[in-house]
Formats: C-alpha cells, structure tokens, sequence
C-alpha cells in the first residue's frame, strides 16, 4: 500500500472495545457467503465467517496476498503430482449454533462446496470448483435437475457426494482435483469456499429466513440487519481467539449505516463521526486536498482493478442488431476518450489507462493497445469512417444505464460526451446500485430485450497476484453452465485453450505469456472496451489504528483495527 506519509498502522498498544462505525451509499450483494461476489461485501464476510484459507492483515505487499491457514492449521503443499491438497482443522473452531456452539467438521467443508451449485441461484463463483474438483461438475449437473425447493434440495446435498472431496476423520479434508492449478489455494480463500453448517438446508440460499437465522463463524454475528438501511454486529460468543490466527477482532461491534453519499461520507470520516467507508471512495477534490496536506489518513492501494471497463451487449436487436457487428464493436474501442476519464477520476496519479481485461499487478498484465488514438483521448473521425463503413453512416443510439454512486454520474456524462463527437448518441439511464446488476447486466430478460446497449462496470479479481483465471473465467468463458459475469455469454475457444495451459503452467514467465495471449484474443473480439486501472483511494477516522487493507476487500481490515478510546 503506498500513503501520503503513514497510513494508520500500529501507534502504540492495541486496546479493546467501541464500536466500529462504517459508511455505506449500498447495501451489500448477498448475505449468503456462496453467493456474495462483491468486493466491500468481502469486510463483512471476513468479519462472520472464516475460510480454510484466507489472508494477513500486513504492510507487505507479498504478505498481504500469501495464503495463510485460517480454519486449516496451514496451507498444504500438493500431493499426488499436485492434484491433491489435504487440511488439517484447527481446534476450537466452532459455529455459532442455537443452544450452543459446535465443532466445525470437514463435513461442513463440503457441504460449504456442494451448496454453490444449487439450482435456485447458482454461486457466481462455482466454476471454479466445477473446473477442478474431480466429480463437481457431475455432482452439479444432478444438482441442476432438483426442484428449487428446501426439501428436494436438502436431500440431494446430505445424500449424495463430490468425488473429489473426501474426508477419513472430522477434522481432515482432502481435495482431488482434475488437472493441476497453482492457484486453488487461493480459491478457498473465497466466501464461497465457506464451510456450511447443516441447518442453513433447511433455508433457501440468502433468503429472508436464511438471513434471520445467519450461523457465524467468525469473530462477530449478526445483531440486527436492515436491508438498504442499516448493519450491526457483536461479538460471536462462539468464536475462540486462539483458534484464529488472522482476526483479532479488538472492537466490541461494528455499526454499518447505508443510504450515504460519497459527500456525506467524505464529511463524517473527517469530522469522526464515523471510522471507515464500506463501498464509496472520497471524492476526487477532497483526496487530492488531504494529499497535498500529507494527511496520515490517506492512502492508496493497488488491487488488479479495472474500473471503469465497458460491457457492448452483442444480443440485443436495438440499432437493427450493429452491435453483433465486429466492426461496430471497434469502432467503440476508437470512440472513447480514456485519457478524459482518467482525469475525472483523479488524474494520472492514482489510475492509468487500461487498454487490456487484466490490471497492472495480475500475472499476465502487460502493455498493448489493439485500438490506439492518440494521447488515448480516442479518434472519433475513425469511428465515425468505420461505422460508415459497416453501414451506419448516419451513427448509433445507444442506451447507457450507470450508478448513482461515487463518481460514476461524471464517468458516464464523459463516456457521453466523447461517443458524442463519433456520432453516437448515448442515452443515461441513472440506476440505484443496488439494482445495478440484477435489473439489468445479470437479468438476461433485460440485456436480450434491449433495455441496455453499453454498460461501464469494474472488476476487481476475486484473489490477488496469479489472479488472472479470476477475471477471465467469470467474464468470458461459457461452456453449457451461464456464468453470472458473463453477461453476454461470450466464448472465444482459443482464449479458452490458452487459460488451461496458463493455469496448469509450472513456470510463472510461461504462464504470463499465455496469460498475455488470453488477453489479446479476447480484445480482439471487442466486447469489452477497457478504460481505466485506478488504484484504491482509502480513507479513515480519526479513532482509528492498525488501518491495513484486507487483499479481499481492498479496504481496511474491520477485524484488526482498534479505536481510541
């Protein structure tokens, strides 16, 4: 993490208690761990539940992105020619279970895998594991032909096993994987790969009812959750602090307060009214305020992020069908002034320009640019000419939606404003961020039936460093099983084949280079226009210390810090 001078670490000795009070404009995506894959909502998900795997909270840039034994005692080398991990349970790990605690067993492992491909709402993250787990995809196909409904769904996952998870005693867990890959550890640092306890069967995945009857496994639990309003957490009676080497979980609670601007925010972390921010940036003119003053509580961290990136959705009918048209598509690579925001962002200091679908920092990042203009302030005289030339002389209309959040409203009147000067008239549809996504990106309804045409997104790969499988196979793989982030249902067969071998490469220089290759293909095909690589603008109260980003959250780390009292 780079900082204007220090950024909140350690001052002295921790203290315990207070309340840890955060600021959030949205609510967080799902509450169910197999089902959340928003960033932010990663602090919440360290905060109440725990992994087989997970992360230090250190100044260390390696540190803070080396997998460390959570739940497992440590992080086992492969076995087997390297298709096999076997964890070790530490003690004393326990659920927080009505009446009173229990052990958490390696039964609960896989229970926490089996549930991801349930057939009322799919993991967006199960292609992981169905890729790998020997005997996941066949588990996930019979999976698929289960009724949606609680019983039918209990009974397929107590009755039935994943080939490739096997387990001689409760508290060791064996993974059997397909094909080598390096980077499973890191998978199992998801909220995904969260262990379940067996009475969340008996609700369906991330329901009111399953939200009422939350069962943690981390150092808090939930209090009170008011969905778009507000959060509370306390202290999980159930969780034993020498079992838990990654959390130390100093605050007596954590309050979150939703419905907040980024102005509002901004304003309550400087003044202290509240400690951290959950899912909004401080405003551009603040940050660059408190940088120039050197102000110890602002600073900046990399996370592979591409924000914004456009999605060009290829299915829909509107402008008689142009952007099924590969020259259509590229004439939007030439038509956006990247370099205009990146400024409205903050300027070069924090973000680059990004002409690729992985961000500085992924194994596989390198520079190219298939669609160069000069200064990257975009060409719209060659957009306009090639959209003449596939038979749209007269230009395009296109439907916009973005965020009314942080500085997406600016981000989107700029992308306007340079398709504009190309002949393409841009229709901004404002869009709560709450239902960003599942109204329109993710409801294939939507995208088929035109309700967008262009849509800016970000993504921040799920793990950090050998990340690159993160961003390519949520996004731009589909073979037979719609992956959630694809919204587009977009394959290239090559790009395909070059992941496998990238992800099964022993060497990281050849397993960059293919990444590399991956990331070429796909640009090629022009159905994504990236823009931006910002860094993370992070900002904090005054009570508080120890302010170190968790990799997951890219933000502070709400278990470690501790509040002045």
């Amino acid at each position: 993490m780079e900082s204007a001078e220090n950024d909140g670490a350690p001052a002295g000795e921790a203290t315990a208690g207070g309340t840890l009070m955060v600021g959030s404009n949205g609510d967080i995506d799902h509450l169910d761990p197999a089902l959340t894959a928003y960033v932010p909502a990663s602090a919440l998900m360290r905060s109440i539940t725990r992994q087989l795997v997970s992360y230090e909270t250190v100044e260390d840039e390696a540190g803070r992105i080396a997998p460390r034994g959570d739940l497992a005692v440590d992080v086992p080398s492969a076995t087997n020619d390297g298709l096999t991990y076997t964890f070790r349970l530490r003690d004393d790990v326990r659920w927080d279970t009505p009446g009173a605690p229990r052990a958490i067993e390696a039964a609960d492992v896989e229970r926490g895998i089996k549930r991801l491909c349930n057939p009322y709402q799919a993991s967006p993250h199960v292609t992981y594991f169905t890729s790998l787990i020997k005997g996941m995809d066949a588990f996930c196909d019979g999976f698929a032909e289960v009724p949606p409904e609680v019983n039918a769904m209990k009974q397929y996952v107590e009755n039935n096993d994943v080939e490739g998870i096997a387990f001689t005693d409760s508290t060791t867990v064996q993974f059997n994987l397909k094909e080598q890959a390096g980077d499973f550890v890191y998978m199992l640092s998801l909220s995904a790969a969260s262990p379940a306890p067996v009475e969340v069967l008996s609700y369906l995945p991330d329901s009111p009812e399953y939200r009422d009857n939350f069962i943690a496994s981390g150092p808090y639990r939930i209090a009170a959750y008011t969905p778009d309003k507000s959060l509370k957490l306390e202290r999980n009676p159930a969780w034993v602090a020498d079992s838990d080497p990654l959390r130390a979980a100093h605050v007596d609670g954590i309050e979150m307060t939703m419905g907040l601007s980024t102005d509002a925010v901004t304003q309550q972390l400087q003044a202290g009214s509240l400690d951290m921010a959950f899912d909004t940036s401080i405003s551009t003119s603040v940050a660059q305020q408190l940088k120039a003053s050197s102000d110890p509580k602002l600073s900046t961290v990399a996370s592979g992020q591409v924000n914004p990136f456009i999605w060009i959705n290829t299915k829909t009918g509107n402008n008689g069908g142009a952007l099924k048209e590969l020259k259509v598509r590229q004439a939007l690579q030439y038509a956006v002034d990247k370099a205009a925001v990146v400024q409205t962002l903050g300027g070069t200091d924090n973000t680059k320009v990004q002409h690729g679908i992985f961000g500085p920092g992924i194994l596989g990042f390198h520079e190219f640019n298939l669609y160069p203009t000069p200064g990257d302030k975009g060409d719209p005289a060659k957009a306009r000419d090639m959209l003449a030339e596939a038979g749209y002389p007269e230009g395009l209309r296109l439907k916009m939606p973005y965020r009314t959040k942080d500085l997406e409203p600016q981000i989107a009147q700029t992308i306007q404003a340079s398709l504009a000067d190309a002949g393409i008239e841009v229709e901004l549809i404002p869009v709560n961020p709450t239902d960003y996504y599942s109204k329109f990106l993710t409801n294939r309804s939507s995208t088929e039936e035109g309700s967008w045409d262009i849509a800016p997104v970000g993504w921040t790969p799920d793990w950090q460093g050998g990340a690159a499988r993160s961003v390519f196979q949520p996004q731009f793989t589909f073979e037979k099983t719609t992956q959630t982030y694809n919204y587009m249902d977009y394959n290239n067969a090559e790009a395909t084949e070059l992941a496998s071998r990238a992800i099964s490469a022993d060497d990281p220089e050849e397993a960059a280079k293919l990444w590399g290759q991956v990331d070429e293909k796909v640009m090629a095909d022009a159905v994504v226009i990236p823009v931006a690589a910002p860094k993370a603008v992070l900002y904090h109260g005054k009570r508080v210390n120890n302010f170190v980003p968790y990799a997951l959250s890219v933000q502070g780390d709400w278990t470690n810090v501790w509040l002045e009292h």
